[in-house]
C-alpha cells in the first residue's frame, strides 16, 4: 500500500473497523473509503457490486460482520450464518470483479475445533467438531476463508485471512444480550459498583445508553426493586456480580489496536515477502493473538480491580461455559517481526476509561 492507495474499510464503525480506520488515518493514508449501513447494505449483492464499480478500491479490509457472545450466537443462529455469508460473499466477489490488489478477510478463533490442541496452529482448521453454541457463525467464517482460498487458486488473487483471538477495545458492544466476554464483564462490574454506591440514576443512564439490563443482572444488583422503593430496601440488600458458567474456561484477549497494527503490518508486506506464503498454500491464514491466556475468573479479577468493585462474585454453573480454551499459536507472525504491545491490565483500564467517557462519568 502507499499513502494514496484507495482503501475500503468495510465495517468502519465497528470494533475492528474503527481501529483500522484510526490506524490508517494516523499513518497518513489519505484515500480511506467508508460507508454507513444506511448508505450501503452489504447483504445486497447489486448494491455492493455498484459500490465497487464506482469507488474502485485498491485494497479492502473486510471487517464488517455480525458478531456477538455465547448468548447472541445461541439465540440468533440463522441471522449469524446468513448475514455473515451474504456480506463476505458479496465483498469478496466484487473485489475480484473490480481488480482489488489485496483483500484482508477477518475471521475468528472460533473457526477452530472445540477440543482443539492448544495452542491452536493455523493447520488445525477443520480437524474436529466446532463449539455448538457458535457453530453457524464459525461455519460462515470458515466459508470466507475457503472462498479466499478458491479465488486465490483460480484467479491468482492475493487475498489474506487473519484469525484474531478475543478482541476488546473502544467502540465495543456493551449490550449484555449480545456482547463478548470482556465488555460484558466491564459493564457488569460497573453496574454492581454503582449499585453498591446506591447511584441508581447512573444505572438508569447506563441502561439508556448501553442497552437493557437483563433481568438476572437486575436481580443481582437490586435493580429489580421498583425505583420508588429502592432507598427503603437498599440497606437490606447486598449487590453482587453474577457470571455465567464455572469461570474455568481460558480466554486469550487482544486489544483491537494491536490487531489493527498487525493487519496493516501484514497487508503492507513487500510482494516478495508475501509471496513466500503463497508458495505452499493459496490461503495465507495467519493467527493474531496475545500469545497468553487466563481463566475467566482471573480476567474477572483484573476487571474488578480496574473498575474498583469490591463486592461478591458468583458463578451460575447452570449456564454454558463455551469452548474450554482458545489460545492461538502466533509463532508465524512473530517470526515475521510483529508482536503485541498492549498488556491486558493496561488495555482494560483504557477501555474502562473510554466507557466512562461514553457514559459522561469522567
Amino acid at each position: 500500500m502507499n499513502k494514496n492507495s484507495r482503501i475500503y474499510i468495510a465495517g468502519h464503525n465497528g470494533l475492528v473497523g474503527s481501529a483500522l480506520y484510526r490506524r490508517l488515518n494516523s499513518d497518513g493514508y489519505s484515500n480511506l473509503i467508508v460507508r454507513n449501513h444506511s448508505d450501503l447494505n452489504l447483504t445486497r449483492q447489486k448494491d455492493v457490486e455498484d459500490f465497487f464499480k464506482l469507488e474502485k478500491p485498491d485494497h479492502v479490509f473486510l471487517a464488517a460482520a455480525k458478531v456477538g457472545g455465547i448468548l447472541a450466537n445461541d439465540t440468533y443462529p440463522a441471522e449469524f450464518i446468513y448475514t455473515n455469508l451474504a456480506i463476505q460473499n458479496n465483498i469478496i466477489h466484487a473485489a475480484w470483479q473490480t481488480g482489488v490488489q489485496r483483500l484482508l478477510f477477518l475471521g475468528s478463533s472460533c473457526i477452530y475445533p472445540r477440543e482443539c490442541q492448544q495452542p491452536m496452529k493455523e493447520d488445525y482448521l477443520l480437524t474436529g467438531l466446532l463449539e455448538p453454541t457458535n457453530e453457524p457463525y464459525a461455519v460462515a467464517k470458515i466459508a470466507g476463508i475457503k472462498m479466499c482460498h478458491a479465488y486465490n487458486r483460480q484467479y491468482d488473487t492475493k487475498y489474506l485471512c487473519v484469525m484474531p483471538t478475543n478482541l476488546y477495545g473502544p467502540n465495543d458492544n456493551f449490550d449484555l444480550e449480545t456482547s463478548h466476554v470482556l465488555p460484558a464483564l466491564i459493564r457488569k462490574f460497573h453496574l454492581a459498583k454503582l449499585a453498591h454506591q446506591g447511584d441508581w440514576e447512573k444505572i438508569k443512564k447506563d441502561e439508556e445508553k448501553s442497552g437493557e439490563i437483563p433481568e438476572e443482572i437486575k436481580q443481582s444488583i437490586g435493580y429489580k426493586i421498583p425505583y420508588s422503593e429502592i432507598h427503603q430496601t437498599y440497606s437490606k440488600f447486598k449487590p453482587s456480580v453474577m457470571l455465567w458458567g464455572s469461570g474455568n474456561p481460558r480466554r486469550e484477549l487482544l486489544h483491537v489496536d494491536d490487531l489493527a497494527d498487525a493487519c496493516v503490518f501484514w497487508v503492507d508486506l513487500e510482494e516478495d515477502v508475501l509471496q513466500k506464503f503463497f508458495d505452499n498454500s493459496h490461503t495465507p491464514l495467519l493467527n493474531i493473538g496475545f500469545g497468553e491466556d487466563l481463566t475467566i475468573k482471573e480476567i474477572a479479577s483484573i476487571v474488578s480491580e480496574v473498575v474498583g468493585y469490591k463486592g461478591d462474585v458468583f458463578y451460575d454453573q447452570s449456564k454454558p461455559d463455551g469452548t474450554p480454551q482458545k489460545l492461538l499459536d502466533i509463532s508465524k507472525i512473530k517470526k515475521m517481526g510483529w508482536k503485541p504491545s498492549i498488556e491486558l491490565k493496561d488495555g482494560i483500564r483504557r477501555v474502562y476509561e473510554w466507557y466512562l467517557e461514553e457514559m459522561n462519568e469522567t
